[in-house]
C-alpha cells in the first residue's frame, strides 16, 4: 500500500506541472486585441419630465448647448429617455493612477422640480470654479450640480461659457 500512495504522489506532481506549463502560453497565444465595439453607457434614471412642461424647455436650451461638442474629440452624446442628455470622453486616461474608460464631462436631467445641470469640470477643481459667473454658482448645489429653474437667457449664456471652459481645460489636461 505504501509503495502504491507514494507512486501516485509522484505522478501526480509531474502531471499538475506539465499542464500549468502548457496552459500558460496557450494564454498568451489566445491574447488578442478585442474588435472595435459602439461604445455605450448604462444609467438607471426614471423619467421625472411628464407633467412639467417649463423644465423640458430648459433642458432643451441646454441640450442645445451641449450638440456642438457632440463627436468633438472624443466626446460623444448620449441621450437617455426623456429629459437626459449626457456628453461623456470615451478616451482612456489615467487619473490618479488608475485607468478610467470614460470621463463624464457634462450632463441635463429633468428632476423634479428643476432641471439638473451636472457640470464635471468644477468638480474639486477651484481654478475653473472661479472663473464661472456668480449668477451660475448661485445655482450650486453640490459639487458639481446647479439646479436650473428657470429658463433665463443669461444663465443660458453662462451654461455655454462654462461648458466652454470646462471643455478648454480638459483638452489642456489631456482627458479629450
Amino acid at each position: 500500500m505504501a509503495k502504491s500512495t507514494v507512486v501516485s504522489k509522484t505522478v501526480k506532481k509531474p502531471i499538475a506541472k506539465k499542464a500549468t506549463k502548457k496552459a500558460a502560453p496557450s494564454k498568451a497565444v489566445s491574447v488578442q486585441k478585442p474588435e472595435k465595439k459602439e461604445r455605450s453607457i448604462n444609467i438607471k434614471y426614471a423619467d421625472k419630465s411628464e407633467g412639467q412642461p417649463e423644465l423640458l424647455e430648459i433642458f432643451e436650451a441646454i441640450k442645445k448647448l451641449m450638440l456642438p461638442y457632440d463627436k468633438k474629440r472624443n466626446l460623444v452624446m448620449h441621450m437617455g429617455t426623456g429629459g437626459q442628455a449626457n456628453l461623456v470622453s470615451h478616451k482612456p486616461v489615467v487619473i490618479a493612477g488608475r485607468t478610467k474608460e470614460e470621463i463624464w464631462f457634462v450632463s441635463a436631467l429633468v428632476q423634479k422640480g428643476y432641471v439638473g445641470f451636472y457640470y464635471m469640470p468644477v468638480y474639486m477643481n477651484d481654478p475653473i470654479k472661479k472663473r464661472i459667473s456668480p449668477e451660475l454658482l448661485k445655482c450650486l448645489k453640490g459639487k458639481a450640480c446647479f439646479h436650473i429653474k428657470k429658463k433665463d437667457a443669461s444663465l443660458l449664456k453662462d451654461i455655454d461659457a462654462a461648458i466652454k471652459i470646462g471643455y478648454d481645460a480638459f483638452v489642456k489636461m489631456g482627458w479629450m
